[in-house]
């Protein structure tokens, strides 16, 4: 089961805000997922950026991999992630 951790997108329409999550490569980008790790609302000013960061570095730990995104998203709070 290879993981990705990466955004799902959540909120309205012109409104959005997304959830980190850990999630199987095989699930939909807003459907399934193994566990929530933290959120990102980017239409704040300044941008929220909310991350469990013992648990996003387990998962890292684990072998799971970052997205693009969510990797420039981490660097930000101080940690390395591998990219996909």
């Amino acid at each position: 089961m290879a993981v990705r951790i990466r955004l799902t997108r959540k909120g309205a329409k012109s409104k959005p805000y997304y959830r980190i999550v850990a999630a199987d490569v095989d699930f939909p980008r807003d459907g399934r997922f193994l566990e929530i790790l933290g959120n990102y609302d980017p239409k704040k000013n300044p941008v929220e950026l909310n991350v469990k960061e013992d648990r996003v570095r387990d998962w890292l730990a684990k072998g799971a991999k970052a997205t693009v995104t969510v990797s420039s998203l981490l660097k930000t709070k101080g940690i390395e992630a591998k990219v996909k």
